[in-house]
């Protein structure tokens, strides 16, 4: 089985492209941090592609800096450039949820799009 889930932030803007057979497809760069380790906190990079009505979906809503969660399939890709070798870490999305709020982009403060409330306004 091979299954990747992502919390991250979109790099640029999403492209939108048509393939000759008609097929669309949506391409962006994925962020995402991860925390801990001797280092401290680091942040891998992911090229992600979308196909068809969620990928118009995608080019539609999303743009750089949004914040989406990705569950799909991934491929780690060798390559070389200038005679060194390096790796392409690329996503095809079976499913994306937009995190983001609607109309917004993400604050300075990260609450994960959660709206807070006050302890006395809890029903328990």
């Amino acid at each position: 089985m091979n299954k990747i889930f992502l919390i991250g932030n979109l790099t640029k803007d999403p492209e939108l492209s048509t393939l000759p057979s008609g097929v669309v497809v949506c391409k962006f760069g994925l962020a995402v941090n991860r925390r801990g380790g001797q280092d401290g906190n680091q942040t891998d990079f992911y090229n992600v592609t979308v196909w068809r009505a969620m990928g118009e979906n995608c080019a539609k809503y999303l743009k750089k800096g949004n914040k989406v969660g990705i569950v799909g399939d991934f491929v780690c890709r060798p390559y070389e450039s200038n005679g060194e070798k390096r790796f392409s870490l690329d996503v095809t999305a079976n499913d994306i949820e937009f995190l983001t709020p609607k109309g917004g982009q993400n604050s300075g403060e990260d609450n994960g799009g959660m709206t807070p409330v006050a302890d006395d306004s809890l029903p328990f």
